[in-house]
């Protein structure tokens, strides 16, 4: 199975945001910080979903948290996608993760 993980990415900390270099030729998308000196875009926190391959739900569990701890964000929604798709919300939602709660599972994966 294929799980993917969708979680947000908070700024590092004591900076308040991101910052990307913006590619004024190709509106609407952003280069590598070493290949331009043009003006910055800036984003308080980014959108991520990582996939979890081969792995039964308690191990997808497992390894999100695992993800999570290390990207500083405090939820993230596990997805079970065939498709693996990288677009937001694609597939069924598993299960959902809050610090400090844990796991809640989604009532419709349960079927």
């Amino acid at each position: 199975m294929t799980y993917f993980l969708e979680y947000t990415i908070p700024a590092p900390v004591g900076a308040d945001e991101f910052e990307f270099p913006h590619d004024e030729i190709n509106s609407g998308t952003t280069i590598p910080l070493s290949e331009t000196r043009a003006e910055h875009v800036h984003a308080p926190e980014l959108p991520a979903r990582t996939g979890i391959i081969g792995a039964t739900v308690p191990e997808a569990k497992l390894e999100a948290e695992q993800l999570l701890g290390h990207s500083r964000a405090t939820a993230g929604a596990l997805y079970v996608d065939p498709s693996n798709s990288l677009q937001a919300g694609v597939g069924t939602l598993v299960a959902t993760f809050r610090e400090g709660i844990g796991w809640q599972d989604e009532a419709a994966a349960d079927q």
